[in-house]
């Protein structure tokens, strides 16, 4: 077999989307799998419309068009590039939004190609990442909208965490539906769609709180892959923490001084190592490094291996403590979190084998 590989457990991504699809379901709040730390996946789309989303979403328009061919509705969660919104048109159904000049680029596409855009317009609640801040910004850019052909406005969304680190609570998502409530009122038109954000969202449930009523769609996909709600660092109970497994081959053993002889200064990442001095240690290479893998996002199977850090192309682990006795060629598995798996499934150094069972 070729190394490094990551082993994907599509049964494993498949059962996690159940339960937690299951969970959002007793609250009235409709899935959409998020796959765009998967570059794309088809296996691993699949697997989440196998759990039962009816929607995908992804960042990037390359990986919606991979999986133009799944039976699903297709969400851009980006805001469209103008200079995309041909392909936007053709391969999304729904579309994150927050500028009226493309929304109106969209419109001008759809109508030619005789389709009808989704169009969720991103408020700001206090993130401040993408969407509209200012109120009254917001009924200005409605009131635009219902005018235009070819485009649907299909709801408000918003998102939280991901740039300013800002929790979802009550009073933020209540801003949401608050918003919505007035521009219905105002315009006379119905919105069928409160995206209240992302994985992060989950925890309201999770405290045994209510998320709050009208809010009917999360983005989700930290918690499908990996079981997980990053806020509070938890595991969603019933779910498989470890559907993506990284196997590297060891390149060497030596016994060495845990602490570099000379003077140190900057390494290849710009930063400045520090090393605590604990004598002569076992150490191990892996074929593997900062290129294709995060060492600070990943743990060993082997809780006894101690992870020194690495370069561009090395791994470098202490394996001194260990009761498995290691050789060049063995092998060494480990657990990844989001972004190590991000970078994993972004290299093409790393070969990528999905499991059907297991």
């Amino acid at each position: 077999m070729k190394y490094p590989r990551l082993e994907i457990s599509l049964p494993k991504i498949t059962h996690n989307t159940k339960v937690v699809v299951g969970i959002c379901r007793k609250y009235g709040i409709e899935v959409v799998g998020v796959n765009k730390v998967s570059c794309g996946s088809f296996e691993i789309a699949q697997a989440m419309v196998n759990g039962g989303v009816e929607i995908i979403a992804d960042s990037r328009l390359e990986n919606l068009i991979n999986i133009k061919d799944i039976n699903v509705k297709k969400m851009l969660l980006r805001l469209p590039m103008i200079s995309a919104v041909e392909e936007v048109v053709e391969y999304a159904d729904i579309s994150l939004n927050s500028e009226l000049k493309t929304i109106k680029k969209i419109s001008e596409i759809a109508d030619r190609k005789g389709k009808v855009h989704n169009v969720v317009l991103m408020i700001d609640v206090g993130d401040l990442r993408e969407g509209i801040f200012k109120e009254d910004d917001v009924f200005k850019i409605v009131k635009e909208i219902i005018k235009l052909k070819g485009i649907n406005l299909l709801g408000l969304g918003t998102n939280l965490t991901c740039f300013g680190g800002v929790i979802p609570t009550e009073d933020n998502l209540g801003k949401l539906i608050s918003l919505k409530n007035k521009i219905e009122d105002i315009y006379n038109i119905k919105l069928n769609v409160l995206s209240g954000g992302n994985s992060s969202s989950l925890h309201l449930i999770q405290k045994g709180q209510q998320i709050p009523k009208g809010i009917n769609q999360l983005r989700l996909g930290t918690s499908l892959i990996l079981g997980t709600i990053e806020v509070t660092n938890s595991i969603i109970q019933g779910t498989h923490r470890d559907a993506f497994r990284l196997i590297a081959e060891i390149v060497e053993i030596k016994q060495k001084p845990s602490k570099p002889i000379g003077k140190i200064v900057n390494d290849a990442f710009g930063n400045i190592p520090v090393f605590k001095d604990r004598g002569i240690r076992k150490r191990a290479i892996c074929a593997i490094g900062k290129q294709d893998i995060d060492l600070n996002w990943m743990k060993s199977e082997d809780k006894d291996i101690i992870i020194l850090g690495g370069s561009s192309d090395h791994l470098i682990l202490d394996i001194t403590d260990c009761n498995t006795n290691y050789d060049v060629g063995d092998k060494i598995i480990f657990i990844l979190d989001y972004v190590a798996i991000l970078k994993a499934m972004t290299s093409q150094y790393v070969n990528k084998v999905y499991l059907q069972e297991g």
